[in-house]
């Protein structure tokens, strides 16, 4: 019988395991579009004064060229994280001369044809042609548009030695890799049976431009002259009209256990799929422009609220690396940007994820059949539809349950780990995030889509007047605050080591993109 979660909190009081909490891993990335400063999505190339989008550590381009990503090295802290980050985006806007970063999930006003959203380029080797490629092919696949959504992915990880003390008092009979990786398997579906909670808590973008679904089927409401809402909703951008993927709907992804996964993983980017096949591997041309004609080109093409991960070697696929070395840690990406934020995220989010993410692992977790499977989704896009709904019910076990009560019952358990957490760090950050949380749950004023809704009132029904406004704040705010010289400097210089490194790729390439193609989708697990 598995551990209870009282039982676990027991073992994590113990004086031998609570320090080990505070050697958590934490890492962010943050994705935001270049705009003018009139919200007009640019069509210029990766600034060069931010170095390499293919080799930089910190800054890099998602989906298009004016996408760009923001990413933490590994921090031990969330004072640690904040700081990273904070530096990051003030380099960052260093070099965007007169442009802006579009602090919003849902785009600015897109151009009229999907021609004019520049896909990301990251140079002429391999492995930067084969991730341009792969944009090619979600391009033709699913509509630039879709890809210019933007959202925060918040990384976490127990430390291994806290995973090893763990197995050592539980008497588990596993390999260390082993039991961590079912332990993150563990966590992973239990966050997929409650992450309809963080939506209702943290789903920041309840209205949309107009603009991101013309020509589009939507049941959605006219707001004002051009944009568009639902007057419950808490993220658009995780419903179906957001990361909206038909052809992968009938996917059945297992995370009972890590070969589980892996096994449903290789069945799904070896499926053929006539729609895709009939496009082709190239145009009329004779380019690349996707690279297979599977369900999905590689696993990253999969839409997830949340991933294993490991970090994978140059040129090794993810499963790959996950079926070799195990989890290493989670990436939650269901996360919208926060518009009040000036970083997309504040402080108090991070400190309820953590609290979150730890009774997510130390609760139960039995394995998922298909019902429970179809009832966690079915509850993830009523909240993220509908989620501010008075008397909105949700099914636990077969049953009906209010939103709010069951929300009120987990953050009991949330608010334990949270109390377990402040203990290790002398803090009372992570117990007040979840309080913060709670007046949330009683007054669905407070949440972050409903004090979206409120503002776009006072920018007259505007989506865009709210999100060009809420930037352009952003954009003063760190404009006022440059990098001391020294931090200017050591940025600067990392910018152009990465276009250096790039070069050198460039340069040692010795086979040809389709051989590098066919030996990279060959990977076995």
């Amino acid at each position: 019988m598995s551990p209870t979660l009282s039982e676990r909190l027991g073992l994590l009081r113990d004086s031998a395991l609570a320090p080990l909490l505070t050697d958590c891993r934490h890492g962010i990335e943050k994705e935001s579009l270049r705009v003018t400063a009139e919200g007009v999505l640019v069509h210029s190339a990766h600034p060069a004064g931010l170095g390499s989008a293919l080799t930089h550590p910190s800054i890099t381009t998602d989906y298009s060229e004016a996408l760009i990503e923001l990413i933490t090295p590994v921090s031990r802290s969330i004072d640690e994280l904040f700081g990273n980050l904070d530096e990051v985006h003030r380099f960052t806007y260093s070099q965007l001369g007169d442009e802006r970063l579009w602090n919003q999930s849902m785009p600015c006003r897109l151009p009229a044809t999907d021609n004019e959203i520049p896909i990301a380029w990251y140079g002429t080797s391999n492995v930067g042609t084969l991730k341009h490629v792969y944009r090619r092919g979600l391009a033709i696949r699913y509509g630039k548009a879709m890809q210019c959504i933007a959202g925060v992915h918040y990384n976490f990880s127990l430390p291994p030695a806290l995973w090893a003390l763990l197995r050592e008092r539980e008497q588990d009979t596993r390999s260390e890799q082993d039991y961590q990786s079912e332990c993150y398997f563990a966590l992973i579906r239990n966050f997929r049976r409650y992450a309809w909670l963080l939506m209702y808590l943290f789903g920041a973008s309840p209205a949309v431009c107009g603009s991101f679904l013309q020509g589009r089927d939507h049941r959605l409401q006219s707001l004002g002259e051009k944009s568009l809402y639902l007057p419950y909703a808490t993220s658009l951008r995780m419903s179906d009209l957001g990361y909206n993927n038909n052809a992968q709907s009938g996917l059945n992804i297992c995370y009972n256990s890590l070969d589980n996964y892996i096994a449903s993983m290789l069945d799904a980017i070896s499926l053929p799929y006539a729609p895709y096949a009939k496009l082709g591997t190239h145009d009329a041309n004779g380019e690349w422009q996707q690279l297979n004609t599977n369900l999905l080109q590689i696993e990253n093409e999969f839409y997830s609220p949340i991933r294993p991960k490991r970090v994978a070697q140059s040129g090794e696929k993810p499963v790959h690396a996950l079926a070799e070395r195990g989890v290493e840690y989670i990436e939650v990406r269901c996360l919208d940007i926060d518009p009040f934020a000036p970083l997309g995220v504040a402080p108090a989010t991070a400190h309820f994820m953590d609290s979150f993410l730890l009774f997510c692992a130390l609760q139960d977790s039995p394995q998922l059949a298909d019902a429970e499977c179809q009832a966690t989704s079915d509850n993830f896009n009523l909240t993220v539809k509908r989620g501010r709904e008075p008397g909105l019910q949700l099914q636990d076990g077969g049953q009906a349950r209010s939103l709010t009560e069951w929300g009120d019952a987990l953050l009991n358990s949330i608010a334990a780990c949270a109390e377990v957490l402040d203990s290790a760090h002398d803090s009372r950050r992570f117990s007040a995030s979840v309080a913060e949380q709670r007046e949330k749950l009683a007054d669905a004023s407070r949440t972050p889509s409903a004090r979206v809704l409120a503002a776009i009132s006072e920018q007259g029904d505007s989506f865009f007047r709210f999100a060009l406004a809420q930037s352009e704040e952003h954009n003063r705010y760190f404009r006022a605050r440059p990098l001391e010289a020294e931090a200017q400097a050591r940025c600067e210089a990392a910018a152009a080591a990465s276009l250096a490194e790039q070069q050198a790729i460039e340069a040692s390439d010795n086979i040809d993109f389709d051989t590098y193609v066919d030996r990279y989708l060959s990977q076995r697990a």
